[in-house]
């Protein structure tokens, strides 16, 4: 297929994907990110132009049984360490050469998927099912504006006895340009500089005991204000791949005081769950003013000047 042809039928797709998305309810056009259910990736699996990704940590599983047609990408190719801190984003350079030979485009349409261990089960799936949104949030954040995730990974894909296939999907190389939407993030001199302004609010998106004062850090506990939302009180408690019905998830945050008007930074230990919250509240409730602390905990304790808090309250 010459690039001409494969540029006609991705821009098809893209109009075609436009009208349909209307028609499910996990896809509100609230930006670049949106949730697809395993029913409608399934009738469009096959459209020109889809690029599916599998990004679930062992690839071992991706041998054993995907989606077909899917390419593999593993998340841990998206960050390294850089200066003091062992988990930033790579380079845009970096970004730019993995994209290409991904055969990604700015604006053509991507589903990501993973799944998680299920409860009581061997190790035979990796992972926590955290993957799917933290590759999307990555891809965003490299300049792809037409990203899905999807709703209930492969999980709910396999509950619904669509098809699974063993070949490997195939990439074509791209001209993929990296364009990095500043306005997503903020660093940590931002992040000091406004955490305690009364109109922000500062999330803490670990698990309790770490934002308690566990977990593998140098220092115990939460940077001072920051409030704990855990991401998984936003998942569905046996499938942390499904969001929550929209209602409890609009109480949850109502409870911790998270409204609209309020710039909303999300943190956790590395940046990885905080990506779950910050999608859900910026592309799927649509909050208008939600940003990432992508070096989150890690960054505050590598300031050793910094204290911090343990317990419950935020202070």
């Amino acid at each position: 297929m010459s690039m001409r042809v494969l540029r006609n039928t991705v821009t098809k797709f893209v109009e075609n994907y436009t009208v349909m998305k209307e028609k499910d309810p996990k896809s509100p056009d609230k930006g670049m990110i949106k949730w697809v259910s395993p029913e409608w990736l399934e009738a469009h699996l096959k459209d020109p132009g889809l690029i599916v990704i599998d990004c679930r940590q062992n690839s071992h599983a991706y041998f054993t049984e995907h989606i077909p047609g899917a390419v593999y990408l593993n998340e841990a190719l998206l960050r390294m360490h850089i200066g003091g801190i062992p988990t930033r984003w790579i380079p845009a350079e970096l970004a730019q050469v993995l994209f290409r030979n991904l055969g990604l485009e700015q604006d053509r349409p991507i589903v990501v998927y993973s799944e998680c261990r299920p409860k009581n089960s061997s190790a035979s799936v990796a992972g926590d099912g955290l993957e799917a949104a933290f590759v999307a949030y990555s891809l965003a954040r490299f300049g792809c504006r037409q990203v899905m995730i999807l709703d209930g990974g492969l999980g709910l894909w396999k509950v619904k006895g669509y098809p699974l296939a063993q070949d490997f999907g195939e990439s074509l190389p791209s001209g993929f340009t990296v364009e990095i939407p500043i306005d997503l993030f903020i660093g940590y001199e931002e992040c000091v500089r406004i955490k305690d302004h009364k109109d922000v609010v500062l999330l803490d998106t670990r698990p309790a005991a770490w934002y308690e004062g566990g977990g593998p850090w140098r220092k115990p506990g939460h940077i001072s204000g920051a409030v704990n939302l855990p991401s998984t009180h936003l998942l569905d408690s046996d499938n942390p791949t499904l969001l929550k019905p929209e209602g409890d998830i609009r109480s949850v945050i109502s409870d911790l005081g998270i409204t609209p008007e309020k710039t909303i930074i999300c943190s956790c230990g590395t940046g990885r769950t905080a990506t779950v919250v910050f999608l859900i509240l910026k592309w799927y409730l649509g909050y208008p003013d939600v940003v990432m602390f992508e070096g989150g905990f890690t960054e505050w304790v590598s300031h050793t000047e910094n204290m911090t808090v343990t317990g419950k309250m935020p202070r």
